[in-house]
């Protein structure tokens, strides 16, 4: 199969900075960058929005309450529409519809071959409007254009039929067991799902939950991200022009407190899975425990070290590790957000960083040869902005950026750090944010104990030409993944989670068909066999 990789789409823009601490590159005064053009000349959306209400039981319906909320467009702040807010009863009519869905309903009781093929179907309908859905994810969370036109619905719709593959191939196992008995065990379907997902990756976080639960037989309720509801949404009505039954999959728009708490309290959801912070995640947790115990799957934060060794080709670090922080406005649990260099090239990388990251083109996504777009929204703009003057604060080298770009919406300088601590807080926290964080080491053994001294353990990064020192690095790093010479390489195939405080389970590949099924053992006497 071949791999998939989140496209590279880097290339330049300026950056002009207020400093107050150590900075280089000259004097900086307070103010914007002089590129804002680049942002003031936006392009109009070439989409119209239409699905803004909740699904439920196969129909798009206002919520009980009236209410709704404004989605912004984060390249302004302007209202782009109004989307329907779930609220606690709405929670209850869709986990309602779901559990008639499993229950009575055809989804669980047709053939496995029959669900592939509507699966199938809508991976063929994501293909022809893939031009609309590529457009909504970028107005809705601002990433460039091309990123999600080439990369992330492509992958979107890899995963989809991947797991419409994967449909007709679940199967359990027969047992030899002591004594005169036939043993199988059966692979059931869970039930009913309850699934939350980030603003961040909106399509590919509803690919990643819906795919294998539907695969496996389940329904669904899924809560969006009350930054990014509209994709989703769009997506769910192809769903249903490709035969998904009613109440299969449910979608509520809201908030965590509202939506988010009824969904993971409630007592007739079988199972959640969340993506998210690790704070958020510890909610959850919290709220499955407290009501029925269902199983939980997470996916959360983490501070991922990318290590670049002392024999690696810088030119080719210096680009993967750019990639590895900045991809998606560094809005990534992934990113490669500390960046341990060996203190014999050390130099070398900082320079080359900053130049890198002085040339990336921030602007109006939509635009053509866009890097970086806006981050989600003004709450995550300001939250960047204090952990860039906190690393100015702590004593951390301001190497380029640390500014807002324009004059409008949430742009933000690329910005590097160089001689970082790691006591400081741009070094322990994560930032979410296009902040590059550079730290010096050593040898393996420094470098190895210091990466792994974090609560996260999502991923890794490791640069070197040496297999030894690739094999020792890949095993003794606490993360979920591990990148040798390449970041953020993702396959349907491939599973994904995190050790320590970056979530429980795996999704994709077959790991996540896991979270999606019961294990059921049926035992019965076997009356003079005639083996055993």
């Amino acid at each position: 199969m071949a791999t998939r990789k989140l496209l590279l789409l880097s290339r330049s823009s300026s950056a002009h900075l207020h400093s107050i601490g150590r900075s280089r590159g000259g004097a900086r005064g307070i103010g914007t960058s002089s590129s804002s053009s680049a942002v003031d000349e936006l392009i109009t959306p070439p989409v119209k929005i239409s699905d803004t209400q909740l699904l439920i039981d196969g129909k798009f319906v206002d919520a009980a309450s009236g209410k709704t909320f404004p989605t912004l467009d984060p390249r302004t702040g302007d209202v782009i529409t109004h989307v329907a807010e779930g609220d606690v009863e709405d929670v209850n009519r869709a986990v309602a519809a779901a559990r008639k869905a499993f229950d009575w309903g055809p989804w669980p009781r047709m053939t496995a071959y029959e669900r592939s093929c509507i699966l199938l179907r809508f991976a063929d309908l994501l293909e022809k409007h893939k031009d609309d859905l590529a457009a909504i994810e970028t107005w809705d969370n601002g990433k460039p254009y091309k990123q999600a036109a080439e990369s992330e619905i492509p992958n979107f719709i890899r995963l989809m039929r991947y797991y419409a593959g994967w449909a007709d191939k679940i199967h359990g196992l027969t047992v030899p067991v002591d004594g005169e008995y036939h043993v199988q065990t059966l692979h059931e379907p869970i039930g009913v799902a309850g699934q939350i997902i980030p603003w961040n990756f909106p399509l590919l976080m509803l690919a990643w939950k819906i795919g294998p639960a539907l695969a496996c037989g389940n329904t669904v309720v899924l809560k969006t991200a009350e930054l990014t509801p509209l994709s989703a949404l769009y997506a769910a009505r192809l769903l249903h022009e490709a035969g998904l039954p009613p109440g299969v999959l449910n979608i509520i728009s809201g908030f965590g407190p509202t939506a988010g708490s009824a969904l993971c309290s409630h007592m007739d959801v079988d199972k959640l899975a969340f993506t998210g912070s690790t704070q958020t995640g510890r909610t959850v947790l919290d709220l499955a425990a407290k009501s029925n115990l269902k199983p939980v799957t997470l996916e959360l934060g983490g501070k991922s070290p990318f290590i670049i060794c002392k024999d690696a080709d810088i030119d080719k670090a210096v680009e993967v590790a750019h990639f590895a922080l900045f991809f998606n406005q560094g809005q990534c649990c992934n990113a490669g957000s500390r960046t341990f260099v060996h203190e014999s090239v050390y130099n070398e990388f900082v320079e080359k960083a900053k130049a890198r990251a002085m040339k990336r083109v921030v602007g109006d996504p939509f635009k053509p040869g866009v890097e970086q777009g806006p981050q989600i929204d003004t709450k995550q703009f300001e939250k960047i902005r204090t952990y860039i003057k906190s690393g100015i604060e702590s004593g951390a080298t301001l190497e380029c950026g640390g500014e807002r770009h324009g004059s409008r919406g949430f742009f933000i300088q690329p910005t590097v750090f160089s001689n970082v601590q790691d006591d400081m807080l741009i070094a322990k926290d994560e930032i979410f944010g296009p902040v590059q964080t550079i730290l010096k080491f050593k040898d393996l053994d420094e470098v190895i104990r210091r990466a792994n001294k974090s609560h996260y353990g999502l991923a890794a990064g490791v640069f070197t030409q040496n297999i030894d020192t690739a094999n020792t690095l890949a095993r003794a790093l606490q993360a979920g993944s591990v990148w040798i010479n390449c970041y953020h390489t993702f396959d349907a195939a491939i599973p994904f989670g995190g050790y320590k405080m970056s979530g429980i389970g795996r999704e994709k590949g077959v790991y996540g068909l896991s979270n999606y099924l019961q294990v059921k053992a049926v035992v019965s006497p076997l009356k003079s066999p005639a083996w055993l």
